[in-house]
């Protein structure tokens, strides 16, 4: 008899639960008090491993049982706190006898594709400029090498959107998470800059294989009037890679090394590759047939619906790239220490993934997606106004808790909007087109704040008028109309 999904993830949070309170109250102490330094890399590598068979779990538990999101990311947040595994633990047992079991969840898979694939950003946040000088790179090749993957990564996605119109998502996905996955454990012979680079290129590249033809997934076997929430709920993943990635890695690195925190990154992806050759092959005719609309020329496939949502994904990414340029900077010349910055972030990502999986969600079925996208902008806009000015710890999580609020209002309003705003034979298009805009949001967000003359304040209020002016730009043009599914 197989063991219950619920089962598993119990004995996996047990043993991750176990394995976190012999890292922090007897392998710290040993390093901290003891000066025996070798207990915490020994102890953080093992509790490394087994939080990825948990997160594999979790993962597991998620496709099979008949309950909601909130029980994935209660399991997740568990992780990260003492004493949390266990305290969910009884909960669990219940709810092993209250929840059914239900086929494989084709949904949930795509969304963990989509999961995994922001993981793999995110993870690589905190680690990269470091691993970079490690190698032997110098400032100027360390800034390279962490906006070369961005910059590659937009050529894969724009290739993704292509294939996927003419090859449908299935073979594109499968080819994607390979060999992104692949990529990944490249790392291991990145020993000198020169080599650092390439396997940059590669891995940026394939990478942005898997998220048009995920989206373009999704978007194609999804109802026209649920479209709103099932983008809010495809961000509650991208939230959660937020949310965990950088913790992850940034923990791991330290305790073992980058490379090894790749590694572990890539048997998500291979599990993932498995998993998906054998749910999703069913799928693999799932092809738009093609029609008048796919005969458009390329000015009508650039309507006003896809060029605003196109802006709003480069406007996100812009953003957040100030973000990570200045907030660490900001938080720095406050006094304060620097692992503020990162749980800043991670409160934006919490706020957002609430947002996201709340019944909050119905907003974006029932209002405009041109005035949810609006607000979404407006509020990042806001917190970035006010990011400048916010001086105590208090005032910067309240200004995050907007800027998450404002994310949480934008993505799924932009992902909206692509697609009533395009037919479902240019999807893949539309999507490859829209992540590369991402892709280069992110560089632009950095580098454009880098070379402008402006203090920390000055850049967050440039931004933040910016954002403002998008803002007030969409409020007063007029709404796009559907072209069709």
């Amino acid at each position: 008899m197989r063991a219950h999904p619920i089962f598993m993830l119990r004995i996996a949070g047990i043993l991750d639960g176990i394995s976190l309170l012999v890292l922090l109250g007897i392998a710290m102490p040993l390093k901290y008090i003891w000066g025996f330094d070798e207990a915490v890399s020994i102890a953080g590598s093992i509790h490394g491993g087994i939080f990825v068979i948990y997160a594999l779990a979790i993962l597991y538990a998620a496709l099979r049982v008949k309950w909601s999101l909130l029980w994935p990311a209660a399991a997740l947040l568990a992780a990260f706190i003492p004493f949390g595994n266990f305290v969910l633990d009884p909960k669990l047992k219940k709810a092993q006898a209250q929840y059914g079991l239900k086929p494989l969840s084709i949904t949930l898979l795509v969304y963990s594709i989509v999961f995994f694939s922001f993981f793999d950003l995110f993870s690589q946040l905190p680690v990269m400029s470091t691993f970079a000088a490690s190698v032997g790179a110098s400032s100027f090749v360390v800034g390279f090498v962490i906006g070369l993957y961005s910059l590659s990564n937009t050529f894969g996605n724009v290739l993704s959107g292509i294939m996927t119109d003419k090859f449908g998502p299935f073979r594109v996905l499968m080819m994607g998470l390979f060999l992104t996955s692949s990529a990944l454990l490249l790392y291991h012979f990145a020993t000198e800059p020169a080599i650092l680079i390439a396997v940059r290129i590669i891995h940026g590249f394939v990478s942005g294989l898997i998220v048009p033809a995920a989206f373009t997934f999704s978007a194609n076997t999804t109802i026209h009037n649920e479209q709103g929430k099932k983008s809010a709920l495809t961000g509650t993943f991208v939230g959660l890679a937020a949310i965990i990635g950088p913790a992850f890695s940034g923990i791991m690195a330290s305790k073992t090394s980058v490379p090894f925190v790749f590694t572990c990154v890539a048997v998500i992806g291979f599990v993932l590759t498995m998993v998906s050759a054998m749910f999703l092959r069913k799928y693999i005719s799932l092809k738009p047939k093609k029609s008048e609309a796919a005969a458009q020329t390329l000015g009508g496939f650039f309507n006003s619906g896809v060029i605003k949502a196109f802006a709003g994904a480069f406007f996100l990414m812009f953003s957040q790239g100030v973000l990570a340029y200045l907030l660490p900077l900001h938080v720095q010349s406050l006094g304060y220490d620097s692992r503020l910055s990162g749980t800043l972030m991670s409160t934006f990502g919490i706020i957002a993934v609430l947002v996201f999986v709340l019944p909050t969600n119905r907003i974006f079925d029932r209002v405009a997606s041109s005035l949810t996208m609006a607000m979404g902008i407006g509020f990042m806009g806001l917190s970035q106004l006010l990011i400048g000015q916010s001086t105590t710890t208090l005032a910067l999580y309240i200004v995050l808790g907007i800027y998450g609020v404002g994310f949480a209002f934008l993505f799924p309003s932009i992902n909206t909007m692509l697609i009533k705003a395009t037919p479902s034979e240019l999807r893949g298009k539309a999507y490859g087109y829209f992540y590369a805009f991402f892709s280069l949001g992110v560089v632009a967000g950095s580098s454009v704040l880098g070379w402008l003359p402006f203090s920390i304040t000055e850049g967050f209020s440039f931004t933040g008028a910016l954002l403002l002016i998008f803002a007030a730009f969409i409020v007063f043009t007029k709404q796009e109309q559907p072209a069709g599914q």
